[in-house]
């Protein structure tokens, strides 16, 4: 079996954005009033295995920041042309520094896009010093090998494909501002449910401090980049529907629990309601376990151990994802 093997082809639902709306609905009608109430609430939290409760803290931390190497990566390219520091990648001497290849600079044309692309590149360079220096230099792992190009094998030509929005075989999200918001969307919204099924398992209160002030940062940037794709759809409908089918194909890797959601506005009480919260029906965002997250970015339904944007895998004890 492939690393990408069980990457979903597109099919009828990541073709219509209208079954994504329809589905999500379905999701809260099947959960009911019983969601709000106590027993609602568990049942919404995030399913962690046994053994994830048992992994060290530190481990976790380690596992966060190997995420937050990829998104801090996209976003230093894609704002100043060259990825982070040197001196942010390096960790025990045992790891090999992996490479983020295939990005470049973005020619941005709207002044809004601009200055929020580099307020959250700032962010990001700040959170992986910090998550650096909570881990001390005996628990930092060097940053794993990150794809970041646009051919029809990278993981942005995989994942586009998958979600039938890029009919080429390849995807750019280097080639305009609106390619650059669906790229941070395919990367950021997933980063927030890691963060939320992070601080689950955390028992130290000083890094489960760090973790859910990283994780509001993260938020926001994720929600910064869904309400830019909204508002622009309202132009171009494509970034409204692509960021659906994007969604799509998410839900498709991680399991049958609906944990992903689109931006597409749907129809509540008569009234349209945009969708830039991914919000349950108690109004908090669900999170995912590490293994469901590197469905995500592996790309990959199946337990496996590397594949999509981390070629390599990731450096740390975690590295396997979930199978679904």
């Amino acid at each position: 079996m492939t690393d990408d093997q069980q990457l979903i082809e597109p099919g009828a639902e990541t073709a219509n954005p209208d079954s994504r709306n329809e589905r999500r609905e379905f999701f809260k009608a099947a959960l009911g009033a019983a969601a709000v109430t106590a027993a609602g609430a568990s049942a919404l939290a995030i399913a962690t295995s046994a053994s994830a409760a048992t992994i060290a803290d530190n481990d976790i931390f380690v596992f966060l920041c190997q995420l937050d190497y990829l998104a801090g990566e996209y976003f230093s390219f894609a704002t100043t042309g060259t990825g982070l520091s040197p001196a942010l990648l390096t960790g025990q001497t045992a790891d090999t520094v992996g490479a983020a290849t295939g990005a470049r600079r973005v020619t941005f044309t709207d002044p809004v896009v601009t200055e929020y692309a580099a307020e959250i590149t700032r962010d990001l360079v700040a959170n992986i010093t910090y998550i650096r220096a909570q881990l001390g230099t005996d628990g930092v792992r060097s940053q794993p090998a990150i794809d970041l190009g646009t051919s029809a094998t990278s993981a942005f030509g995989k994942l586009a494909t998958a979600a039938g929005i890029d009919t080429a075989g390849a995807f750019d999200p280097y080639a305009s501002d609106g390619n650059f918001l669906l790229g941070a969307f395919m990367i950021e919204d997933v980063l927030v449910t890691a963060y939320i099924g992070a601080i689950t398992v955390i028992s130290d209160k000083t890094l489960l401090a760090a973790a859910s002030g990283i994780l509001a940062t993260h938020a926001h940037h994720a929600a910064v980049i869904r309400a830019l794709l909204y508002a622009k759809g309202a132009t171009t409908p494509s970034l409204r529907t692509s960021a659906d089918k994007i969604s799509n194909v998410r839900d498709n890797l991680d399991g049958t629990t609906d944990l992903d959601q689109g931006i597409s506005p749907t129809t509540v009480s008569g009234n349209l309601v945009s969708n830039v919260v991914p919000a349950a029906p108690n109004g908090s965002i669900l999170g995912r376990s590490t293994g469901n997250v590197l469905n995500e970015y592996y790309l990959n339904s199946a337990s496996v151990s590397l594949g999509g944007f981390f070629t390599a895998g990731l450096n740390g004890t975690i590295k396997a994802s979930t199978a679904n």
